[in-house]
């Protein structure tokens, strides 16, 4: 029976479509000489591989089509996609999560709030392989849904709750204690989970963790990024864009402990001084020794690719150009821009090593 939410499709049509995908329109032989000419003639590996070329809806379509399908799809599946679903979305996980129970990888992204915590409470009790799940603008999920993820899906690698307001910092720190393995966490808009003592939780139980967004958290103080510094070495990717309350400390804890810091959003943190500018250029000064010794080849790889410092008005040219000038992956130049510093005027003379020197080259033409 094809589940709620999607349009009525004959299963003719969907075998016809598959086979439509699979290159045999009007049947295909198989390697004994017989035809396929019906569902259940197919070989279960071209039916996975057939299903791994098509849409998610098609693969929903497809587990109706007789046992031997489902029971295939289902244990062959391991990544879904429902974002597609612009209605009954829950009544769709709640159908679809005790059968598809080998799913590593769930995006349930809205754009209307849909999901309830029934939904993910079925999915944490039925998906323990999970690794990656979003749940990004699930306005509707309270605290119960992250209790039971960190009961039921304790491999989670990455996890967006982007958008879900109500969730405290309590539950918060809870899942951390249980989903340890986390490297990538979207918490922006997070405002009542992402606060100091939550991150204080992360930077204790999550030590792998690369990506993490704190956009517009503006709970988020210096006592919540330092411990997330000193905890999580590897970070690459912070996004503190918005976070209003952060000072230097942070800055400078994150330039000390996390080496490898690739991406840092500081958009309105106007806190931020040069002392923190100076801090990110002499650590990777002080890295560059390091950096030599083991990966020679990969230099211009390490320290900042992305600095957005937009609307941080108390940094001054001297600062940020020597943060430049020491970090050659970011950019000034159209094309390659990756040093934001948007609505702050008196940095418009800060530029990077190839903007200089396609000035130089450039007067040096017209000078002959």
């Amino acid at each position: 029976m094809v589940e709620s939410g999607l349009k009525s499709e004959t299963l003719d049509h969907s075998f016809q479509k598959l086979m439509v995908v699979a290159g045999c329109g009007g049947g295909m032989k198989m390697g004994g000489g017989g035809v396929i000419t019906e569902w259940k003639d197919i070989p279960m590996e071209l039916l996975l591989r057939i299903v791994s070329l098509v849409d998610d809806r098609s693969v929903i379509v497809a587990s109706g089509v007789c046992t031997g399908w489902r029971d295939g799809i289902c244990w062959g599946l391991t990544r879904l996609s429902l974002s597609w679903c612009k209605k009954n979305m829950n009544n769709l996980v709640l159908s679809l999560s005790p059968k598809f129970s080998k799913l590593q990888v769930l995006v349930l992204r809205q754009d209307k709030s849909q999901l309830q915590d029934n939904a993910v409470q079925t999915i944490a009790n039925y998906c323990h392989d999970l690794q990656d799940l979003d749940l990004s603008k699930s306005f509707k999920l309270t605290d119960r849904s992250l209790y039971a993820l960190a009961i039921g899906c304790p491999n989670l690698t990455k996890l967006n709750i982007s958008g879900c307001s109500a969730f405290s910092d309590t539950a918060l720190a809870y899942l951390s204690g249980f989903c340890r393995k986390i490297k990538t966490l979207n918490l922006c808009g997070c405002t009542k989970a992402a606060s100091d003592s939550a991150l204080k939780a992360i930077g204790y139980n999550c030590t792998q963790l690369q990506y993490l967004n704190l956009g517009w958290c503006e709970n988020v103080g210096d006592i919540g990024v330092m411990s997330l510094a000193y905890g999580c070495p590897d970070l690459r990717i912070f996004d503190l864009c918005g976070c209003v309350l952060i000072t230097d400390a942070s800055v400078v804890a994150l330039a000390n402990n996390c080496l490898h810091l690739q991406s840092l959003g500081l958009y309105y943190c106007q806190n931020i001084t040069d002392r923190a500018i100076y801090a990110l250029a002499h650590s990777r000064v002080k890295n560059k020794q390091s950096v030599w010794e083991s990966v020679k080849n990969r230099y211009e790889e390490e320290g900042l690719k992305n600095l957005n410092i937009s609307q941080c008005t108390a940094l001054t040219p001297p600062a940020v150009q020597a943060l430049c000038d020491s970090c050659p992956a970011l950019h000034t130049c159209p094309g390659r821009h990756s040093l934001i510093i948007s609505g702050c005027l008196n940095l418009t003379s800060v530029h990077c090593a190839c903007a200089v020197q396609a000035h130089r080259t450039t007067n040096n033409v017209q000078a002959h």
